[in-house]
């Protein structure tokens, strides 16, 4: 992937993304010792970053594909993306989503016009049950992250905010299955001469970091966390980029979580959910090393269950 895929896929989804504030809080700034300029993709399309990439996967299918439509699996964001990019292109979508999803996000996927086919919990079962959809409706399926068309549309966000601030220090996104850690990887490495990208992951599903640990990639023994976003492991293109271009991933522990999402609340006066907060939480967790740096924080998204909040 090169620096014109990210600038054409850029310029093919923006009449169907916002084109999110870059938004700052001057106590943040203060308690973590460092200029913090947070991309706010909660008030992106369906309230998520992954409307990026799933715009930009089902833009670039062929006519033939586009008739048969489309399958994915997802807890929740991508569901919702694929849904609605592929409403506003009047395509088929079928969603298979976990069974412990939160509500919130099934009734954004069927208000979307997807179809959802529910799961057991496990990556082992969403695999399986977006492979039968696949093999007995033909519809084409799009990967919610190990998928290079989904990788370049998530990579954009970064582009947008280095495009207003372009003299960023390092930029933090969180890790699930590292599509938007990856995009932005590659966005900073092509559009900025010194920003760093960091990861932030739950101890609970620590894949990531040990991947890069062992040279290959980890699945997660457990997805005992509140970032619901972030239970999944990490895809087969995604972990090379991520090993090439990301600086370091920094763990955090479940309370570190809730207490960065509750400050981003008070603080911010905006929504964001658990796995959103992951990226300010691990800045906190490290900010002796970012003091008195200019920091980028992609806010993934704003999907919250009003009726079962942490805090």
């Amino acid at each position: 992937m090169q620096k014109s895929d990210l600038l054409n896929c850029h310029k093919r989804i923006a009449p169907y993304i916002h084109r999110t504030p870059v938004l700052t809080s001057r106590i943040l700034n203060i308690l973590s010792g460092a200029d913090i300029y947070f991309k706010c993709e909660n008030f992106q399309k369906i309230g998520a970053f992954k409307m990026r990439g799933a715009a930009n996967a089902i833009l670039q299918l062929s006519e033939e594909e586009k008739e048969k439509g489309v399958v994915t699996h997802s807890s929740g964001n991508f569901a919702q993306a694929l849904a609605l990019a592929a409403q506003n292109l009047g395509i088929k979508a079928y969603i298979v989503m976990p069974s412990n999803a939160a509500s919130v996000k099934k009734e954004a996927v069927k208000g979307y016009g997807g179809e959802i086919i529910e799961c057991e919990p496990t990556p082992a079962a969403r695999e399986l049950a977006a492979k039968n959809i696949e093999e007995n409706k033909g519809a084409i399926f799009i990967h919610p992250f190990d998928n290079s068309d989904v990788i370049l549309g998530q990579g954009t966000a970064c582009i947008e905010l280095l495009e207003e601030h372009p003299d960023l220090d390092a930029v933090f996104a969180p890790i699930g299955g590292g599509g938007l850690i990856s995009g932005t990887a590659l966005a900073a490495h092509f559009f900025s001469e010194k920003c760093k990208t960091f990861g932030g992951e739950p101890y609970e599903v620590d894949d990531a970091y040990r991947s890069l640990q062992s040279g290959k990639i980890e699945r997660n023994l457990t997805i005992n966390t509140i970032a619901d976003g972030l239970r999944t492991h990490l895809g087969e293109l995604n972990f090379p980029i991520i090993r090439q271009h990301v600086d370091s991933i920094i763990r955090v522990t479940e309370d570190e979580i809730i207490e960065a999402m509750k400050l981003i609340w008070e603080r911010m006066k905006i929504i964001v959910e658990p796995s959103s907060a992951v990226a300010f939480a691990a800045l906190l967790k490290e900010k002796e090393k970012f003091r008195n740096k200019k920091v980028g924080i992609i806010l993934s998204g704003g999907n919250v269950d009003l009726t079962d909040l942490p805090f």
